[in-house]
């Protein structure tokens, strides 16, 4: 049991090795990351396919590296917004690591590239302890997988520094407790902003990505006092507390 333990640490220390590095790689291309993560079915790839849509449209440099165990399906789906699109094979491992996302960037990243949007294996547990040299760390949950998301992920949820709610119009039909879901992120992660959005509707969309190219122009991401109380499980560029304007209270 030892030996694990002492393994997994090894693993992550290697793994804060080498993010410090990709995050001194992504900051000389003048590049921000943004990890997404989810649970699987949540809606990610269809939310983020809108959104490098949607930055596309204001003109700003977008790139996106998408991770699964199998398949490029995702790729060939972020590929319809037209913006330079990777798919990183894990091969069997539920999480991105960050030597995996800067070996595939090197050679790749296109010159200018403003933001990096990473989605993530869909898995809420292992990929919340790698720092993957992001900027914005991002959970998305959607509204059919239930309110008690954060309670039962209190790490995932806990080191968000943004939780988006996905299929926003469905709330209604499959009785989502909106104020049950809130009460609940808000006991692992106190004033973490939070966007309700619809990829159908487009509902949420703008402002959510009104968030993050603010974060991306240099506005402080919020700090989890998680990530307070353990110095190291989340590296960020400027630490800061505010709450996003439309996020939800």
């Amino acid at each position: 049991m030892c030996r694990s333990v002492d393994l997994h640490r090894a693993v992550l220390a290697r793994n804060d090795e080498n993010a410090t590095a990709l995050r001194r790689y992504l900051d000389r291309h003048g590049t921000i990351a943004v990890n997404l993560m989810s649970s699987p079915g949540s809606g990610k790839t269809e939310l983020l396919e809108l959104l490098l849509t949607r930055a596309r449209a204001r003109g700003t440099p977008v790139a996106a590296v998408t991770a699964d165990l199998a398949t490029e399906n995702d790729a060939r789906r972020l590929a319809r917004s037209r913006a330079p699109v990777r798919q990183i094979l894990t091969d069997g491992l539920c999480h991105l690591e960050a030597g995996m996302l800067q070996a595939r960037l090197e050679p790749w990243l296109p010159e200018g590239t403003r933001l990096l949007f990473v989605e993530n294996v869909g898995n809420l547990v292992c990929p919340a302890s790698y720092d993957l040299g992001e900027t914005l760390r991002i959970v998305l949950v959607s509204v059919t997988e239930g309110e008690d998301k954060p309670l039962k992920y209190p790490a995932a949820f806990g080191l968000a520094q943004a939780v988006v709610v996905t299929k926003s119009d469905l709330g209604d039909a499959v009785g989502f407790d909106r104020a049950g879901f809130l009460a609940g992120l808000r006991q692992v992660n106190p004033h973490v902003p939070v966007f309700e959005t619809s990829a159908r509707t487009g509902a949420g969309v703008d402002g959510l990505l009104a968030h993050v190219m603010a974060c991306a122009d240099g506005r402080a991401p919020h700090t989890p006092v998680l990530a307070r109380q353990h110095e190291g499980l989340l590296h960020r560029h400027a630490p800061g507390t505010a709450t996003a304007p439309g996020a939800a209270p």
